[in-house]
């Protein structure tokens, strides 16, 4: 259940690494695998390692861009259709851009498999995994 204020990790290489949700879109209070939010980028991923000048080359977003996310993991339970329940460790998101093509290359980690019944079929291809 991803709501208003939600921390979530950004699991591709677009360049955010911990990402805030501003909005549900849809018009919905929470927002579960599969759904779109509005997210702002908290965390730049690599900032620290290497100074602002060398990491910001290769990133393709930075701390405070508003872009649009797709969920990929929840820590809430989700009920499937043969009644088998999945839950994550984690929250967790993949940066997309408006038409909605993501911005990464590459996805790590897993994501959930409902992503095939939203049409969401691009991120689950660059996926290594999928639950």
């Amino acid at each position: 259940m991803i709501q208003l204020k939600t921390m979530l990790s950004c699991i591709d290489n677009s360049g955010a690494a911990i990402v805030e949700c501003a909005l549900v879109v849809g018009q919905k209070r929470h927002a579960t695998i599969g759904d779109r939010i509005v997210a702002i980028v908290q965390k730049q991923r690599g900032a620290s390692d290497a100074g602002m000048g060398a990491a910001s080359a290769a990133n393709k977003v930075k701390r405070g861009d508003i872009r649009h996310a797709i969920i990929v993991r929840t820590k809430k339970q989700v009920q499937r259709p043969d009644g088998s329940v999945v839950k994550f460790d984690d929250n967790a998101c993949v940066l997309i851009n408006k038409a909605g093509d993501p911005i990464g290359t590459r996805v790590n980690g897993i994501v959930g498999a409902e992503l095939r019944r939203r049409k969401w079929s691009k991120i689950l291809s660059m996926a290594p995994m999928h639950a």
